[in-house]
């Protein structure tokens, strides 16, 4: 298992490389400078020119990216330009609610996809079916800001039975936290769960055809058994290479799930960032997700050797 990781973490590195030039080439290509945004509209040339020279900006672009690449290397995340204070307290700050959105999102997606996943490929009941059916096609066909919008309206406006927005943390107030996590992380995970439970309904199904688990139904073995001992544990590999994915995803999507329901979590950090062209904070933002995304992959890898010895022989 440790050779096999191994072989993979150059790769993984030369993701990371790669991951961090592109982010800093286009934050460049953006419109805006930052030293102009951090001026205002009436400051002259030479105070823009003044706050460059402050901020580095007029060295050369290779310059610039060595001196990031150097300062994270030594743990040095830098302050912000605008939105104040050091960037590694900002990001610290918005880490622990994207988290435990992110958290909650993943418990939804193993749950419903499970449930999607199985009842559609051994339910008897065409109506089980086709609702599942539907509602996977509608998770993935309607969009996050739709679903969440409908979710609010539901939930908090119509039936008032939960929050429309907001955070408490679970860890200081775990009933309450939980009423504010639920709506955000539902709407998040809705479409990663359609994707998990598609992936296990083909995997059971296609487990459910093959030779032995007929001979097995022909003997007398209970068909309950043959799912749980045999047909699951077989579809799992693919399903856990998905399932990784999904993490990626739900990083992405919280940002604009964390818009919709004023969750003070990175998503909002990101927008702030962009917005006033903090170069240091958007940097290192993205470039945290992508090596979170990688170390997934890796852990996703590392399961699904576990999972099927064949990936570790070959």
């Amino acid at each position: 298992m440790r050779s096999y990781l191994l072989r993979r973490l150059p790769s993984a590195l030369l993701v990371l490389a790669l991951a961090s030039f592109l982010i800093f080439a286009i934050l460049r290509l953006v419109p805006g400078d930052p030293a102009s945004t951090l001026a205002g509209p009436d400051a002259s040339s030479a105070t823009v020119a003044a706050i460059r020279a402050q901020l580095g900006l007029n060295e050369p672009l290779f310059s610039q990216y060595a001196h990031w690449i150097a300062d994270l290397l030594r743990g040095d995340l830098g302050p912000s330009y605008a939105i104040g204070g050091d960037t590694a307290d900002l990001i610290r700050d918005g880490l622990g609610a994207t988290v435990e959105l992110t958290v909650g999102a993943l418990l939804f997606v193993i749950l419903l996809g499970a449930a999607f996943g199985v009842l559609g490929a051994t339910s008897r009941s065409r109506w089980v079916k086709a609702a599942v059916r539907v509602a996977t096609t509608g998770a993935l066909a309607v969009p996050p800001f739709v679903t969440g919008v409908l979710l609010v309206l539901v939930f908090a406006v119509i039936l008032g039975v939960l929050p429309p927005g907001g955070r408490v943390s679970v860890l200081i107030a775990p009933d309450l936290g939980a009423q504010y996590l639920l709506l955000p992380s539902l709407c998040l995970a809705l479409p990663g769960a359609a994707v998990l439970g598609r992936y296990l309904k083909d995997g059971i199904e296609r487990t459910l055809a093959e030779d032995y688990i007929r001979t097995a139904t022909a003997a007398g073995v209970a068909p309950r058994r043959l799912l749980w001992r045999h047909a699951l544990p077989n579809a799992l590999p693919p399903v856990v290479t998905v399932l990784g994915m999904q993490i990626g995803h739900l990083l992405g999507g919280a940002v604009l799930v964390e818009a919709i329901f004023a969750w003070p979590g990175l998503g909002q950090l990101a927008e702030q960032g962009l917005t006033r062209r903090d170069y240091p904070v958007v940097q290192d933002l993205l470039l945290l997700l992508v090596t979170v995304f990688v170390l997934v992959q890796l852990l996703t890898d590392a399961v699904y050797a576990w999972l099927d010895p064949r990936i570790r022989w070959e």
